[in-house]
């Protein structure tokens, strides 16, 4: 089984086949909740959406890291980062679908 990647125009077509709107409605739909979800992350604010899973904004502190081809240590700046963690309903279904 080959993997493959779910795009905009895939969910675009997928409100358009399965609710019936049009084309350009369901990819506008499809734009403004991804926007909502951006800017929601951008605020700093964690996203949890029921039955899927939650995105989490992580503070990490600074650090030393080390190149490995040359072993100079290096510090590495403190940055915020996004994790996504499934739902126990969506690990279920991926493991039903393995």
């Amino acid at each position: 089984m080959q993997a493959g990647t779910l795009t905009r125009a895939d969910l675009a077509e997928a409100l358009h086949s399965e609710v019936g709107l049009s084309r350009s409605e369901s990819s506008k739909l499809v734009e403004q909740i991804l926007g909502h979800l951006c800017e929601a992350l951008a605020k700093g604010e964690n996203v949890k959406i029921s039955g899927f899973g939650s995105f989490i904004l992580r503070d990490k502190g600074e650090r030393v890291g080390r190149n490995p081809k040359t072993g100079v240590e290096v510090p590495i700046a403190p940055r915020r980062v996004l994790t996504f963690r499934a739902s126990q309903m969506m690990r279920d279904r991926i493991v039903a679908g393995a």
